[in-house]
């Protein structure tokens, strides 16, 4: 629960609700989360997940699926790949609101912090949510290029 949250239930204020997997469809649907180091975007059909960093010159992928529930939450199942190997993770991240303030956190444990402000601000995390697909071509090059290094192995 948002730290906030503590002091309004305590002041008899509004209490924080998860959002729906209705609302997190509607806010990840189709849109690219953009990282400093990459990205993933979130494809509505199928619940498809595609990302691609780079991390000081080491390039990753992954592919996978993202799924969402009445709790809050959204969580990226996903193989990452690089020129090292394969592996699975799940990254969930939780989502409440006050009012109209979305709060988020890296499940399980992470600070909640303000995802999106009533009036959202230019900082918002949710600003970085954009409607264009700026990851799937980098990812795929990227897949072709590790593919044809195991090929020539």
């Amino acid at each position: 629960m948002p730290v906030v949250a503590h002091g309004a239930e305590a002041a008899g204020k509004a209490a924080p609700t998860p959002l729906s997997a209705y609302e997190l469809y509607r806010m990840y649907g189709d849109r690219t989360w953009t990282w400093g180091t990459g990205g993933g975007h979130f494809f509505a059909e199928g619940r498809r997940f595609v990302a691609w960093t780079n991390d000081k010159g080491k390039q990753s992928f992954a592919e996978g699926r993202w799924v969402v529930d009445d709790f809050g939450q959204l969580c990226m199942r996903a193989t990452w790949t690089n020129a090292e190997g394969a592996g699975r993770a799940s990254t969930c991240f939780g989502h409440q609101k006050i009012g109209k303030v979305i709060y988020q956190r890296r499940q399980p444990d992470g600070n909640w912090y303000v995802f999106r402000h009533a009036t959202a601000r230019d900082d918002d995390e949710f600003r970085k949510l954009i409607p264009v697909d700026t990851v799937s071509a980098k990812a795929l090059e990227l897949k072709q290029v590790l593919l044809s290094q195991e090929v020539a192995r």
